[in-house]
């Protein structure tokens, strides 16, 4: 009886090894250095139907090295407006990948897309509410210049030009 726990034993940790070891964890990669690239804190200048907002928002790599987290507050309308993201780069999809959260909405905007090294753009696509809260198509730009500025364009639906757009300036 004990040679046949031991057979049994065996089989089954020769079956689950190779699925264990199959399965590594995601490290970051180079795509991710262009997500540190943008870790700190930044100054931003909102321009959205006609008005002209500042806030700030906080850069953070997380979840060891992983996903860059931002923390953004505003105004919009008068009103405080705050929101949260995680931005990371999916080996697997190669692609880099983006959920959004904000207190305008209590639905996510999901998105994927991919980075341009030549004209240092990255271009994402997906779904989230739109204007009437309804689920929308959503496009972003992000060209990055240089270091310290992201000059950022968000369309919407099918429009032509930007629902709104956001210039982030590093602080020193």
């Amino acid at each position: 009886m004990n040679t046949v726990r031991c057979f049994v034993a065996i089989a089954i940790a020769a079956v689950a090894s190779p699925t264990v070891r199959a399965q590594e964890f995601a490290k970051p990669g180079p795509e991710h250095d262009i997500l540190k690239k943008m870790v700190g804190n930044w100054d931003l200048t909102m321009k959205f139907a006609g008005n002209e907002n500042k806030g700030k928002v906080t850069y953070k790599m997380v979840l060891d090295g992983l996903w860059l987290e931002s923390s953004l507050e505003s105004e919009i309308f008068g009103t405080k407006f705050y929101g949260k993201g995680l931005d990371s780069y999916d080996s697997k999809k190669k692609k880099y990948v983006s959920t959004w959260f904000d207190s305008m909405t209590a639905s996510p905007m999901v998105m994927e897309g991919t980075y341009d090294k030549a004209t240092k753009t990255l271009t994402l696509t997906g779904e989230g509410p739109g204007m009437d809260g309804k689920p929308t198509k959503h496009k972003s730009i992000s060209v990055m210049p240089d270091d310290d500025t992201i000059n950022f364009s968000m369309y919407m639906g099918d429009m032509k030009e930007p629902a709104f757009t956001i210039v982030y300036k590093r602080t020193k």
